[in-house]
């Protein structure tokens, strides 16, 4: 990430740089946001414990990331504004348009949270594989680590080793992936929709690990960055879908690679999740006794990324959201993300269970999307704010089933929890 500062566009407006879309492209930006510990670990419980059955959740969630993150780029090429801006502007109604706001502000808030929970959670459960110490302790000591980074600005002096550690690590699952050599059949099987008794949640996890609600906002911030308002707008919507579908569909190789590699290491074998040491056993095929430390090191690396960055995408979301001007040296603006970060380092330290609080960060952010994806459907289909380049037919049927099947899922799960279904 790069520190935030103004700049002039051709008309005379201050833009502000979103972090990382100096050196990345905006894609990129979104696919490394949600490969962190809680694709990691939702990915390595799946497989381990439900085998290839849930497949079709992986493959639809890459799906989902991409239709809705082209909608969120599309947006800001064209309209020039963010997610929080055009929504403002959608509803003729004060009070509906302060309701929506609001929804959308705790929405990403609550979820930022429970995914910042997620986050201090894996980079402790990576640190107790390397030290013995308690998840929780480490949790506490990482919370404090990313407020420091994040309010002095030194997050960038680290910011290469750790993104390489992931990069790294994102490789070494892919090369696992390959050599354990899973069943085809089984593999393509598992693209058949089923939801075994009491996967719901973990459905919902895999969703949510992907398509996060608050990179909808980010994304449509960043494109305007690095497309500026001199390249033609169709030259602009060509390269940023390239962009979008490489970057999520990479993104999406990884995890499916974690997935399948739990799954032919670990269900066939009957092992289960319950500690990092578990998870980094589907990589001793191709690490043999150092996949233990790699893989530590690993998730480590993947939280303390995620740690910083999921704060700092929820300030510029809810800013936008509120009419705020972005900026990281202002109070309320720092308030948003400390506020992300102390609640998230709460819910980490008093965590009794580190694995399941992952999983739940993740469910948690599946079951908001619908939310957020309804909002952006709406804005989607403005003709005055995007003309000829509104959503057509078939981007509203896509979104729609986006929606439909997060909110089905939700809704399923809620009324199972609560004893309506069985």
């Amino acid at each position: 990430m790069s520190e935030v500062d103004s700049r002039a566009d051709s008309a005379g407006r201050q833009r502000v740089p979103r972090p990382g879309t100096r050196r990345f492209g905006p894609g990129l930006l979104v696919a490394a946001a949600f490969i962190g510990p809680g694709t990691v670990t939702t990915a390595s419980i799946s497989g381990a414990s439900l085998g290839f059955a849930l497949v079709w959740a992986v493959v639809f969630s890459v799906g989902a990331a991409m239709v809705l993150q082209e909608m969120s780029a599309r947006l800001g090429i064209v309209s020039r504004t963010g997610l929080g801006e055009a929504l403002r502007t959608t509803f003729s109604q004060p009070a509906v348009m302060y309701g929506a706001v609001g929804l959308v502000v705790v929405a990403i808030a609550f979820g930022n949270s429970a995914f910042q929970t997620g986050n201090l959670t894996g980079a402790g459960l990576g640190l107790e594989a390397l030290t013995g110490v308690s998840p929780q302790v480490w949790a506490g000591v990482v919370g404090v680590g990313a407020f420091i980074l994040l309010l002095t600005g030194t997050y960038r002096l680290i910011e290469g080793a750790i993104i390489a550690l992931v990069v790294l690590m994102s490789v070494v699952f892919v090369a696992t992936a390959v050599i354990v050599r899973p069943s085809l059949g089984d593999l393509f099987g598992g693209l058949v929709p089923s939801v075994p008794t009491g996967s719901t949640l973990m459905v919902i996890a895999l969703i949510g690990t992907t398509v996060v609600p608050y990179n909808l906002f980010l994304h449509a911030s960043s494109v305007q960055e690095k497309w500026s308002e001199d390249v033609p707008v169709e030259e602009a919507l060509k390269e940023s879908r390239g962009d979008t579908y490489l970057a999520i569909g990479l993104g999406g190789l990884i995890t499916l690679a974690i997935f399948t590699t739990a799954a032919t290491a670990m269900f066939t074998k009957g092992l289960g999740v319950k500690s990092a040491a578990d998870m980094a056993a589907q990589l001793e095929p191709l690490l043999g006794s150092w996949a233990q430390a790699f893989f530590a090191l690993g998730l480590f690396a993947a939280g303390l990324t995620s740690a910083i960055t999921a704060p700092l995408a929820a300030a510029f979301a809810v800013s936008g959201a509120l009419g705020w001007k972005p900026d990281l040296k202002a109070t309320r603006f720092r308030a948003i993300w400390a506020l992300v970060i102390v609640a998230g380092t709460i819910f980490a330290v008093l965590g009794e269970s580190p694995v399941t609080a992952i999983l739940f960060a993740q469910a948690a952010n599946g079951l908001l999307l619908p939310i957020v994806a309804v909002f952006l459907l709406m804005v989607m289909n403005r003709r005055d704010l995007l003309g000829d380049h509104r959503n057509n037919l078939t981007r509203n049927v896509l979104g729609g089933v986006v929606v439909l099947v997060a909110t089905g899922l939700g809704v399923f799960n809620i009324l199972r929890a609560t004893g309506v279904v069985g």
